[in-house]
């Protein structure tokens, strides 16, 4: 994989070769062509910021979710519990 990331002709997107199967580890998923691709894209536009903030944000959504939920699921039993 030393060829380049390759943009679309418009150059509004990235082409990236897609591979049958889904990687099982994260080191085969670190390898994987669609994410080799992605890093290369990355660092070779100078994103390496903005990609983190953006990862950043993503991570936080998903913990604040995550705590939602759980609050959620304990009130959900607590009404159980009472309707019982």
């Amino acid at each position: 994989m030393s060829e380049k990331v390759k943009l679309s002709k418009d150059g509004s997107s990235i082409d990236f070769v897609q591979s049958e199967n889904i990687p099982t580890s994260l080191k085969k998923f670190r390898q994987s062509p669609e994410i080799e691709g992605f890093y290369r894209f990355i660092f070779e536009n100078d994103l390496q910021k903005e990609g983190y903030e953006i990862l950043d944000r993503i991570i936080s959504q998903r913990k604040l979710k995550k705590q939602q939920d759980k609050k959620q699921a304990v009130e959900d039993k607590k009404d159980l519990k009472k309707k019982k």
